[in-house]
């Protein structure tokens, strides 16, 4: 598989973990339904330790990794501090330098609003109105 630089696509992958598997599935719905991401990974069992309020914690958690792009960073992350619990949670975004073929323009295509159609175009597709032929 050949891998391409990105360029101007600024694909980001997004890193956050969560306390339980219901709030990471959330963080992933919420993501896709709204089109912030194109995919989340959701990695189950992820053992962290760490140091907080002066204790050396030692928890298991769900990590999900991001695809998306630089532009919805601020959304994402808004969503993510919506479903997340933590206090203080973890967000962290590293910047795509290259991507198998394809795959970034899929995320881009993901991750972009649908375009509205305009009335001109909704009336093209719109069925035709029934037509009665009276014999006379």
């Amino acid at each position: 598989m050949e891998c391409l630089p990105v360029g101007s696509k600024d694909l980001i992958i997004v890193v956050t973990s969560v306390g339980t598997e219901d709030q990471a599935l959330d963080v992933a719905h919420a993501l896709i339904r709204n089109r912030q991401a194109a995919c989340v990974n959701i990695v189950p069992n992820v053992h962290s330790i760490y140091r907080w309020k002066g204790r050396v914690c030692d928890d298991t958690e769900w990590l999900c990794v991001i695809k998306t792009v630089s532009g919805q960073f601020q959304a994402v992350r808004e969503t993510i501090q919506k479903v997340n619990t933590y206090e203080l949670p973890e967000i962290l975004a590293y910047r795509v330098d290259d991507a198998s073929d394809g795959f970034g323009d899929w995320i881009v295509r993901m991750t972009e609003r649908p375009k509205k159609r305009t009335s001109a175009a909704r009336s093209k597709t719109r069925r035709p109105a029934a037509v009665s032929t009276i014999a006379s």
